[in-house]
């Protein structure tokens, strides 16, 4: 199968591809309801050396940097009681943390979740957390610029191989709220 984005050598269909995922990612996947059939949802093998931005997108496909988005766990504090949700944004932006996070999360401080918490509490490794397979009661902050892609490349819950998904089935994902401006420049 041909990626619809980038230029990968290995490309599957990521119900096809379950025993390359983290456990987490393989449940949502094998589970997956919505709109975006699971089967549109392809697995990219990639090189873990090659993770870096700049390399990955001078191996893979320049106009991958337009179509990448990161997802990082973040943590919010409100009168001595601590919540975590995910943040998707695209990778030319960065997550407006004490803004548009703080704000949705109803937190009085927010901040970026320790690499600790981000692996332990989401059974994904650091460099490869996806949306796909976040706890169920977690809110996942999307930016609508993600939404709006036809395809983006998000991790696949390890630091080898990435997750090529439509862009409107980030807006399905459970406890998905999408945000204007969560990404900014």
């Amino acid at each position: 199968m041909d990626a619809p984005i980038g230029h990968f050598d290995h490309a599957t269909p990521a119900p096809d591809a379950l025993d390359e995922l983290t456990r987490p990612v393989a449940d949502a996947v094998r589970h997956w309801s919505g709109s975006v059939p699971a089967g549109q949802i392809v697995y990219v093998d990639t090189e873990p050396e090659w993770a870096d931005t700049a390399t990955f997108v001078e191996h893979y496909g320049r106009e991958l940097l337009e179509r990448s988005a990161n997802c990082v766990v973040v943590a919010g504090k409100r009168g001595g009681e601590s919540s975590l949700a995910a943040c998707v944004v695209l990778s030319t932006t960065r997550v407006d943390v004490n803004g548009a996070v703080r704000r949705q999360l109803g937190a009085r401080k927010a901040s970026f979740a320790s690499m600790d918490t981000a692996t332990g509490e989401t059974g994904m490794e650091y460099g490869g957390i996806t949306p796909i397979g976040l706890p169920d009661d977690w809110p996942v902050l999307v930016d609508s610029a993600v939404v709006d892609l036809p395809y983006v490349l998000v991790g696949s819950g390890r630091r080898r191989g990435k997750l090529l998904v439509p862009g409107k089935a980030f807006a399905e994902l459970p406890g998905a709220v999408v945000l204007e401006g969560l990404g900014v420049a």
